[in-house]
């Protein structure tokens, strides 16, 4: 493999510093969703934990190694699940974790650290000025700021998704996972290539937030102005160009789901396998849905990796089966 910034080695030793609760999830063939997708489908469940998503292997390795340095105080800007993460995994080390996030995120998400003990700062507008704000914070106070899919801390932690995936081989030839900043499709595709390089790592996007999808057919970063789409959590403009550069070397394929697709996936996730989940962990069925001939005959896997949704949006969306209206962000 060409150079990356991910190191095997690290990966397996983060194994040892995050919390059991949050390793070995379950794999399972999930066969009430194949006749209506036309393919053997399993599903890596990444939502029965503390967090209820996939963020707390990373900041598990970043708060041990925070622990182990004497810090006592970390920011992070978040659109809700890395906040959530970092305050359950700074709590349980004595850190103070503070989170910037924007006004306009999901109020469950947003409850969720509050309850975890963070101290929560709100910003207007979308991500990108939760990301300036916390790096402000960071400067003034002399403290870690922690950059989702940029510190490599957090894309080695999802990289123990990986693993657990290759001691599964030789049952799937395709892994669909979510891509927003890229940790989760970095980490993952870096060792499935490096363990199981015949699996196909396709990543998923909203068409409505399209950044990281554009810069990797292109080659460059690509910023798009607005994100438009009910998955909050891959709701980013500006991509990071070191992660960019890891999911080149990754991922053999980047396609997009119109929303539409994504309320159809969260409706069937529900109905089919009983499994309340976030629009973003419905995008792996939504490309199921949406090229069914693609996928024909081949054995799928994807990484259901958050179910932190508010409830009256959650009914709006899947209780309506003309699908959900997207959410604008400036």
């Amino acid at each position: 493999m060409q150079e990356t910034r991910l190191d095997s080695a690290r990966i397996r030793a983060a194994r040892q510093v995050i919390d059991p609760m949050f390793l070995d999830t379950p794999l399972y063939r999930c066969d009430a969703l194949e006749a209506d997708l036309g393919c053997a489908v399993s599903i890596k469940l990444e939502t029965a934990n503390p967090v209820r998503s996939f963020k707390a292997r990373g900041t598990e390795v970043v708060a041990s190694l925070l622990a182990d340095n004497g810090s006592r105080a970390v920011v992070c800007a978040s659109a809700g699940n890395l906040g959530q993460a970092l305050a359950w995994s700074g709590r349980g080390r004595g850190i103070d974790v503070t989170v910037v996030a924007s006004r306009h995120a999901t109020a469950a998400k947003l409850d969720r650290i509050r309850a975890l003990g963070a101290t929560l700062e709100l910003v207007d507008g979308d991500h990108e000025p939760a990301r300036e704000r916390a790096a402000a914070i960071a400067r003034h106070d002399g403290i870690r700021l922690v950059e989702d899919s940029l510190d490599i801390e957090t894309c080695e932690g999802a990289a123990t998704i990986g693993l657990e995936l290759a001691d599964a081989l030789p049952s799937f030839d395709t892994v669909l996972i979510a891509l927003g900043g890229g940790a989760l499709a970095t980490g993952v595709g870096h060792v499935l290539k490096a363990l199981a390089p015949e699996v196909e790592v396709i990543c998923v996007q909203p068409l409505g937030a399209p950044a990281m999808t554009y810069s990797w057919r292109e080659r460059r970063v690509v910023v798009t102005e607005f994100a438009n789409t009910i998955a909050d959590g891959v709701a980013g403009r500006r991509p990071i160009p070191a992660v960019l550069d890891d999911l080149l070397l990754v991922a053999d394929d980047t396609i997009l789901v119109q929303e539409s697709s994504i309320v159809a996936g969260m409706r069937m996730l529900l109905h089919r396998a009983g499994l309340v989940v976030e629009p973003s962990a419905a995008l792996g069925i939504a490309a199921l849905l949406e090229d069914r001939e693609r996928f024909s005959g081949r054995h799928v896997v994807t990484i259901v990796c958050g179910s932190n949704v508010d409830v009256d949006a959650y009914h709006r969306w899947v209780g309506a089966e003309g699908g959900g209206a997207p959410r604008s962000s400036p």
